[in-house]
């Protein structure tokens, strides 16, 4: 006799069948142009949501004044430092994962996805013991001037202690994208977002905690996506088991999702150094042109989000496909993915860029400087978007395929190679001005790096094609 017990094991695994052949169904022969909006708009909605409560943190702290905005936008860098620990394994894990999913390695996807995420993990409680420990030093090195050193502070602390939740979180949001449950990593991000918002002008202006209240609020909506992203892998709901049995810490697992990885590992590092460098030499020449720059940076997360969003939910469809060899699939993905970026990285300037004073009035108040600084920055962006979006497509056709090499050159170039080099000329030559067009100048600059990569990926894609055409013909 069956227990009770026993039968709902029977239909929970009965369930997790079905939904693992409906996913494989839709990742290989639904059309590309529905398979690829369905994997992209949930991840574009929760990055959307992301970007507006980083924004709502700069919203309600601009009240308190020009130097707690700009410590906020010291402390993005913080962020970034997070997204470093995090990035590269998720990254790397998505791209392994997606390719083992598409040649039906399910088990061995499980251990990609259980190394990546407890790594993740160990990762972010490094860097919060570290940063608590030295957290003067710390934001004094990512950009503090004296005038916001102490709202820096206040800021990182309450993020440093979220920090092993948040590594873990880009992980579990890569795989379940990996998997073709872009919805469930929505819910996730966006959840946490919307909290977010809420709770910031509770603690900021209610509890009176100031711009600790904001960073309050940002640790506790960070727990509750880790804890929304996890429940399906405990509640094996997904494709993958998510266990600490399941580590693997082979030399093919740690060296796939690195050498991938690394690419989001650089980008995130050198966002830093990026960051690092501008808040600098911002800080330099005023309070007031470092909070333009940082607000300008969060601005400009909403179109970078859809961008990557677009991106990523492209990125495991090639993937997948790569794996499971349809070839044909993988190139039509691409060539849908290229156009719809660029139309919408052109509509998107447009729109930004007609309305680009009203947008940094929000924050700026009554500093003009901090007005004329953001303002040009917002509008230099966007005339090089539809560049920045194409090179993002380029860049997620290498991480999916697997390509390291491409995937590297292309993720560092943007605030890396082809920005750090003309940081200082540009403020020399043009002191504030050059400054804020230092971004603008660096994604068309990456254009360089992207047309051979892009010309070397569709030949390869090509030839496999082609050779498996001869194959089945012999």
């Amino acid at each position: 006799m069956i227990s009770p017990a026993e039968e709902r094991m029977f239909f929970v695994q009965k369930r997790s069948s079905s939904n693992q052949k409906d996913r494989k169904d839709l990742m290989l022969n639904e059309p590309i142009t529905r398979v690829i909006p369905k994997m992209a708009i949930p991840t574009i909605i929760a990055f959307l949501i992301n970007s507006v409560y980083s924004l709502a943190d700069t919203y309600f702290v601009s009240s308190l004044g020009t130097n707690a905005t700009a410590a906020v936008s010291v402390n993005a860098s913080l962020d970034q430092l997070i997204m470093m620990a995090g990035s590269m394994l998720a990254m790397g894990a998505n791209s392994y994962i997606a390719r083992l999913l598409g040649k039906g390695d399910d088990r061995k996807a499980s251990q990609v996805l259980s190394t990546a995420f407890f790594l993740a993990a160990f990762l972010g409680t490094a860097l919060m013991v570290f940063g608590i420990a030295f957290m003067t030093p710390m934001v004094r090195l990512l950009g503090a001037t004296p005038t916001c050193e102490h709202y820096s502070i206040q800021y990182a602390t309450y993020v440093l202690l979220a920090a092993p939740f948040m590594a873990s979180n880009f992980v579990m949001n890569q795989c379940l994208r990996s998997e073709g449950s872009a919805t469930l990593s929505m819910v996730g991000m966006g959840f946490g977002g919307i909290l977010n918002v809420i709770l910031d002008p509770i603690f900021i202006f209610v509890l009176d905690m100031g711009v600790a209240g904001a960073s309050a609020a940002t640790a506790i909506s960070k727990l509750v996506s880790f804890s929304i992203l996890i429940f399906p892998y405990l509640t094996r709901r997904s494709l993958l088991h998510l266990s600490i049995r399941n580590i693997h810490l082979s030399k093919d697992i740690l060296f796939t999702v690195v050498s991938v990885g690394s690419s989001s590992m650089f980008r995130s590092g050198l966002a830093v150094l990026s960051a690092i460098l501008i808040n600098d030499i911002a800080g330099n020449i005023s309070d007031s042109v470092l909070a333009g720059i940082g607000v300008c940076t969060k601005i400009m997360m909403f179109p970078f989000s859809i961008i990557l969003g677009f991106g990523t939910g492209f990125q495991p469809v090639a993937g997948f496909n790569w794996g499971a060899k349809r070839y044909d699939r993988v190139r039509e993905s691409y060539r849908f993915s290229s156009f719809v970026a660029i139309l919408g990285g052109i509509i998107m300037a447009v729109l930004v860029g007609i309305f680009a004073d009203e947008i940094i009035l929000l924050f700026a108040g009554d500093d003009p400087e901090m007005h004329h600084i953001g303002a040009l920055s917002i509008r230099l962006q966007c005339l090089a978007l539809p560049i920045h979006a194409w090179v993002a497509i380029v860049n997620m056709l290498c991480v999916g395929l697997g390509n390291a090499k491409g995937a590297f050159l292309l993720a560092t170039a943007r605030q890396g190679t082809c920005f750090i080099p003309i940081l200082y000329l540009l403020a020399y030559l043009f002191q504030a001005n050059g400054v804020a067009s230092v971004q603008a100048l660096a994604d068309v600059l990456s254009l360089i790096l992207a047309v051979p990569i892009a010309v070397i990926m569709t030949r390869r894609i090509r030839r496999a094609q082609e050779e498996q055409i001869q194959s089945m013909a012999v």
